[in-house]
């Protein structure tokens, strides 16, 4: 596969991702709860993930018993609560507010990565802390005012959003290198759905699926901003080198600023609009200047 497919397929599967409000606002509309849409895209995205690899490979869903409590953690610690509060913020705010804090993941990473791991905290991840953090002020109006036009309560689950999506990573660290990517992503959606069936009480809402329009979403959500999308990304991340692969990924948050904007008429001040970039910049800075390439679970997005 030429490099310039492989950058198309990575960049057409962050676009996917991108398209997660979409699908998410409209299930709110409908009349689900940020949990209940969770638990929606966890339990079709578990379903159609394992349905592809029992036709295709099922070798890749056997793991072993005592990595259980790995996929648990980047299942349901990890990707239920980064969903939930994501979802969260996109009902209370905005589409384009949520992806941004969700964006302060990577350097969530390399914070947790020097306890965990002992990497080291160098300067350069020093300077993409501090540009997360103006990036946040300015995107949630801290700064330059003074005056948050932000609820706190809003601002605070984007920002638990971000540090859930990068435990992730954390956990997926630890068996990145024994099984492969879609068997991670594979457990990782099914425990994730155990858990939500029963919180979230789906069944209470059945009567909304009757309308094709939910079916269509809530499928929408799962087949085209889940799966189709991570395997683009994946496919395209095997002919490419992982950083170069993050560094396209960041096309994820342009999309969805973008269908923000022109779908649901998201307002978007200068100052904001900065505030963005400075986030998009310190994850461009965290991700190009690791010396060493990032795990797989690093660089997957698994939601």
């Amino acid at each position: 596969m030429q490099a310039r497919t492989a950058y198309l397929l990575v960049m057409a599967g962050a676009a996917l991702w991108g398209s997660t409000g979409l699908f998410v606002n409209e299930l709110n509309t409908a009349g689900f709860s940020p949990w209940e849409v969770v638990g929606i895209r966890l339990t079709f995205s578990a379903v159609l993930l394992w349905a592809l690899l029992f036709v295709f490979d099922r070798s890749l869903l056997r793991i072993r018993v005592k990595d259980i409590g790995f996929f648990i953690g980047t299942g349901i610690i990890s990707i239920a609560f980064f969903n939930y509060f994501f979802f969260t913020v996109i009902e209370t705010a905005s589409i384009s507010l949520a992806v941004v804090l969700l964006y302060t993941g990577p350097v969530f990473v390399a914070l947790i990565s020097r306890f965990t791991f002992q990497e080291a905290f160098t300067r350069k991840k020093g300077a993409a802390l501090i540009l997360m953090l103006l990036g946040c002020g300015f995107t949630v109006g801290l700064l330059p005012a003074g005056a948050s036009v932000m609820q706190g309560t809003t601002i605070i689950f984007g920002i638990l959003s971000g540090f859930f999506y990068a435990l992730y990573s954390i956990f997926g660290k630890y068996v990145s290198g024994l099984y492969h990517a879609f068997t991670i992503t594979a457990y990782s959606m099914l425990f994730g759905s155990l858990f939500l069936i029963p919180t979230s009480r789906l069944w209470e809402k059945a009567p909304l699926f009757a309308d094709p329009a939910v079916l269509l979403y809530g499928l929408g959500l799962a087949a085209v901003a889940t799966v189709s999308a991570y395997v683009l990304y994946t496919i395209g991340l095997k002919w490419i080198e992982s950083g170069k692969a993050a560094i396209l990924s960041t096309v994820e948050p342009v999309v969805a600023i973008i269908i923000g904007v022109l779908v649901y008429q998201e307002s978007m001040t200068w100052w904001q609009g900065a505030g963005m970039l400075l986030v998009l910049g310190s994850v461009l800075l965290t991700v190009k200047l690791r010396r060493e390439p990032p795990p797989p679970a690093v660089n997957h997005r698994a939601g």
